[in-house]
């Protein structure tokens, strides 16, 4: 796979793909080229071998090295972003730059006194989950520490904050839904926008509720999207799929659909009151891998979290302990 392509893009930028796991299969970090002759590297990746050594390929390719890296900037703090950002910073002593909340995220996630890849599963299992799906989701959690060690050292990023990247200002604009505090980047004078994941042009971001983060993260993602929406942008440029030009009509599909699927779920639960596992069964089927299970539930409770929220249905734990959504009377 190439790492470097030639697509339409500003002077001074490129689109790097990294390899990531299926099925996006690729993530995109963006090279900046600051008047100095360093680089600002916008979200470098996992961390494997193999993507170390598309790294080291992608700077032969720009005849730099990653002495010529000035700083790591962070979009969000999904292994698939911030994952090779303290490699690339224990060798170069450059700053990495995420918000605050994301930083937090990282050790919610992956900290020394993390608990999430025990508290997940049985959060799952509360909601209807079956034990021997609860324990592939539970492996499948502690296989990311590997793509993200080690944790780099952050200089945080405040909402509002302007920086400077390939020789353009650009707004910090800090949302949340598909991860807390992420962050995007706008520059108002060329009308483009680094979004990481929060607008793809393609898919939906997954909006996960997970135990200990964001409690209403579909109401932090759709209110997000109508932030997003305001600006004025031209081009895009996201963390999957390619850069695209139809910004804000693009965040307005996307609320459109999060609706739909309130509506769907909404259906389902008049038929009977149900659990949130056999509700994502609905919904997504029961074909998934591990990976796509786990943020098909997560996405299924933020559902039911925004229903609940908007007082049209209610959660009851039955005797077993297992939480049903009922409607609300």
């Amino acid at each position: 796979m190439k790492q470097t392509e030639s697509i339409p893009m500003p002077v001074g930028m490129h689109r790097v793909k990294i390899t990531m796991a299926f099925p996006l299969r690729w993530v995109n970090s963006y090279v900046l080229h600051e008047p100095d002759g360093t680089i600002t590297i916008v979200d470098p990746g996992p961390r494997s071998n193999e993507t170390e050594q598309e790294w080291h390929e992608a700077l032969a390719d720009f005849n730099l090295t990653f002495q010529d890296i000035s700083q790591i900037v962070l979009t969000h703090h999904h292994p698939d972003h911030l994952g090779l950002s303290g490699w690339i910073q224990q060798q170069t002593g450059v700053p990495v730059r995420m918000s605050t909340r994301s930083r937090q995220e990282a050790d919610y996630m992956w900290g020394t006194e993390a608990t999430i890849n025990t508290d997940l599963p049985e959060y799952y299992g509360r909601h209807g989950m079956p034990e021997d799906k609860t324990q592939q989701i539970r492996e499948h959690m502690e296989g990311f520490i590997s793509q993200i060690t080690p944790l780099p050292v952050v200089t945080p990023i405040e909402d509002g904050e302007w920086l400077v990247m390939g020789g353009k200002k650009w707004h910090a604009v800090e949302t949340g839904g598909h991860a807390p505090g992420h962050l995007s980047f706008y520059a108002p004078d060329s009308r483009e926008i680094l979004c990481g994941d929060a607008v793809l042009p393609q898919i939906s971001p997954n909006i996960s509720l997970q135990p200990g983060s964001d409690d209403q993260p579909l109401l932090s993602y759709m209110e997000g999207l109508h932030r997003l929406g305001a600006l004025d942008v031209e081009v895009a440029y996201p963390g999957h799929r390619n850069p695209f030009g139809h910004f804000a009509d693009r965040t307005v599909h996307l609320l459109t659909h999060h609706e739909e699927r309130l509506q769907k779920m909404m259906e389902q639960i008049r038929e009977a009151p149900t659990n949130a596992y056999d509700i994502c069964v609905f919904m997504f089927g029961d074909r998934l891998g591990t990976h796509q299970l786990r943020f098909a539930m997560s996405e299924t409770l933020a559902h039911l979290q925004e229903l609940i929220r908007r007082e049209h249905i209610v959660q009851e734990q039955q005797p077993n302990g297992v939480f049903f959504f009922i409607e609300n009377t």
